[in-house]
């Protein structure tokens, strides 16, 4: 099941739509701001479409509860959701009646607890920002494995959400006796994906713009790409922040750097592993090669 309990935050779904609310109202955006970037609609979840969206639903009326915008409509929608069991009926075929119940539960004291009004408002959090970092936006890494021969990575962007840098790095196609230089990558290739769309290519054109670009060079159209990245955290990459040294700079074109897929890697031990055989580790995550001259400003 692509959730991991009964509970109204409890999966990848409910997380997600939950942070990307907080996130935003830690940042100082305003209310119209939030609703406008995490609309209150229906998505198409495919199947056990009614399932996922009592998921959101729920999740977003609680978050909108703890900062005290919860909407009659939104209450209502709960509701309504809520009270075609969807997610009991889910739990109850998958799991058994206890789990079935559990939900039902869950949802009770959900409905409860919104149908008041909130007497303690989350107040916005602060989260203080690091300002200074190892390896900045568009940096090339070149690094050494056991085999002696060098590789490369980009430093494709910095990010720092809830309190936590991340550097996240793009694999290149690099595998030489000598360290690279800007020129020579230019013969080799990003790790990407294709991301499917369930939207007209126009309207997949005006969401992620260029991608027609990306479209051309596969002879496909009406996709999304994105990157696949590597995730380090500032933490973990003090322990081998040495292996990596910055030979250059290189940009992605800021509308290639959607998320197409991503790992946290906590240790060098792990690029060692990735690439070792990097052909093996794309194949298995279903990453395809995308020329450097293709997605990146040169």
């Amino acid at each position: 099941m692509a959730t991991d309990g009964v509970k109204i935050i409890d999966g990848d779904l409910a997380r997600d739509t939950y942070d990307r609310i907080m996130d935003l109202y830690d940042s100082d955006a305003n209310i119209e701001t939030i609703r406008k970037e995490v609309p209150f609609v229906k998505d198409d979840y495919g199947p056990n479409t009614d399932f996922y969206y009592e998921i959101f639903v729920t999740t977003y009326a609680l978050a909108f509860w703890e900062i005290g915008e919860i909407t009659n409509e939104m209450l209502n929608e709960v509701k309504r959701v809520t009270d075609l069991k969807a997610g009991v009926k889910i739990w109850t075929e998958e799991c058994d009646d206890n789990e079935g119940k559990k939900r039902q539960n869950e949802l009770d004291k959900l409905l409860k607890k919104i149908s008041e009004p909130n007497q303690k408002i989350r107040k916005r959090k602060k989260y203080k920002l690091r300002k200074n970092f190892y390896f900045q936006p568009d940096d090339i890494l070149t690094f050494q494995l056991s085999d002696k021969n060098y590789y490369a990575v980009i430093c494709a962007k910095v990010t720092q959400q809830r309190g936590q840098c991340t550097y996240g790095l793009v694999a290149t196609t690099y595998k030489g006796k000598t360290k690279p230089t800007i020129d020579e990558l230019k013969n080799y290739s990003i790790a990407g994906l294709k991301i499917g769309s369930g939207y007209d290519s126009k309207t997949t054109l005006s969401e992620q713009p260029n991608v027609d670009e990306i479209w051309r060079y596969t002879k496909q159209d009406n996709f999304f790409f994105g990157l696949s990245y590597h995730l380090v955290t500032h933490r973990d990459i003090i322990t081998f922040k040495d292996k990596f040294e910055v030979v250059g700079k290189l940009k992605i074109k800021e509308s290639f750097k959607k998320d197409g897929g991503y790992g946290y890697e906590s240790s060098f031990d792990r690029f060692e592993s990735i690439f070792d055989d990097l052909d093996n580790h794309m194949k298995v995550f279903g990453e395809q090669k995308f020329p450097v001259t293709l997605l990146c400003e040169i």
